[in-house]
């Protein structure tokens, strides 16, 4: 018998190892553990900076009274009243172009619930998701999903790459069947409800509700993880135990939320995926993106087989860099990024020159922290370059035409400099 007065968290490593040790046990009691002391560690985790919802509560205001807010959310979850709101649609200007990209903003209590059930299963599918689906899971990130995309293309035998793009997945997610796919670890009747009320939501926008019939919740922190279970039976599972037993030669898919590649030694194989995929796909109400979707030669020799025929060798976009076949593996097509830049100078060129500075600064070592990755350094100084340049330029329209010479902005920059390129990340 284990003590009752044991955290949440030890709760959850015992379920974590139960999970791992016995792939076909399904919980029946989890949502006990959704009480005051677990919910107030998963408030203090929440983002403070973050807009609002649709009932305009920040979290600066929910906590001026968080102890009975929170006595009273644990209450209405376990009478099972509590109802969770339409997610607030907004729009926000998408760098380099004349669209906006729309995002969804759940209530801050709905942020809370969602995180706390994120937690538990989270403690459950850590066990079961496999090792190379890497997107928004606990000591994964990005530069994990290139490195091994680039160890696979420099030391296995690949020659043929399928990059695919599934069209409007987390739209398009068919509720019922993620259910379903929950059900396989989760029969806590609680758990499912609560998920399956997040789901059906719906959302707010210009005042109108619209339901959700399909779809995972817009901006909610439930919904990456609900996409890498459906993923994971639909995609993942159904690689590793179906194409790569097929396969002739060596095959790795390596998946980020709903971006991913697919590495294969043989032509057949190659072919026989992108057949296949698409059967898989369209069984679970997705489709992939015709122009997004691809299989070329990639690899040891592609170079010089491109080179024979007097063609170039095929680039693909993952993570947010162009990958090419040669010395120099990894370029970013920048423009976005430094589009983004200039408008936003444009909108804050009336702020004082030192915060300009202190921003552009920040924007400088986000830029490196995510970009500065082996074998970039070139892309990463011209970015440096762009900047500068693009700041010498909103800076000079202060003031009288040709007064400020690049002499006096250097001065400025040795007095606050901006960080230099550097190469963070090895891949």
């Amino acid at each position: 018998m284990h003590s009752n007065d044991e955290d949440v968290n030890t709760k959850l490593h015992r379920i974590a190892e139960k999970a791992s040790k016995d792939k076909s046990v399904q919980f029946t009691s989890l949502f006990h553990l959704m009480n005051k002391a677990f919910l107030l560690e998963c408030f203090l985790q929440l983002n403070g900076k973050a807009a609002s919802g649709i009932d305009n509560i920040s979290k600066e205001k929910y906590a001026r009274n968080l102890d009975a807010n929170l006595d009273d959310l644990v209450k209405r979850l376990h009478q099972m009243s509590y109802q969770p709101q339409p997610v607030l649609r907004v729009y926000i200007p998408k760098p380099g172009s004349t669209k906006q990209r729309p995002i969804g903003i759940p209530t801050l209590e709905d942020k809370l619930v969602q995180a706390g059930l994120v937690k538990i299963l989270q403690a459950i599918y850590e066990q079961d998701f496999i090792s190379d689906s890497y997107g928004f899971r606990p000591v994964r990130n990005c530069h994990d999903a290139l490195r091994a995309l680039s160890k696979t293309v420099a030391n296995k035998p690949i020659h043929y790459i399928a990059e695919a793009d599934i069209k409007g997945f987390f739209d398009n997610v068919d509720q019922e069947q993620l259910m379903a796919f929950v059900s396989h670890r989760i029969a806590d009747n609680r758990i499912l409800r609560y998920i399956k009320r997040f789901l059906k939501a719906g959302i707010s926008e210009d005042g109108l509700h619209k339901a959700s019939e399909r779809g995972t919740p817009q901006g909610g922190v439930i919904s990456p993880l609900l996409a890498n279970i459906y993923l994971h039976y639909t995609l993942d599972l159904w690689f590793e135990k179906r194409i790569k037993r097929q396969c002739q030669g060596y095959a790795r898919l390596i998946r980020y939320a709903d971006d991913y590649v697919v590495c294969f030694e043989r032509a057949s194989d190659a072919k026989y995926f992108m057949e296949e995929m698409e059967v898989r796909l369209n069984q679970f109400h997705l489709e992939v993106a015709p122009e997004k979707t691809k299989l070329f030669e990639f690899g040891l020799f592609a170079q010089s087989k491109a080179r024979s025929r007097g063609e170039r060798t095929t680039t693909f976009d993952f993570l947010g860099f162009t990958h090419y076949c040669s010395t120099d593996r990894y370029g970013k097509r920048f423009t976005a990024k430094l589009v983004g830049y200039k408008e936003w100078l444009r909108a804050n060129r009336t702020r004082p020159t030192l915060e300009i500075l202190k921003t552009t600064a920040a924007k400088l070592r986000g830029h490196y922290g995510y970009y500065g990755v082996t074998d970039n350094s070139k892309k990463i100084n011209s970015f440096f370059y762009e900047v500068k340049k693009t700041l010498f330029k909103w800076l000079n329209r202060r003031g009288k035409r040709g007064c400020y010479t690049w002499e006096k902005f250097e001065l400025l920059l040795a007095r606050y400099p901006l960080p230099e390129p550097r190469i963070k990340v090895t891949l």
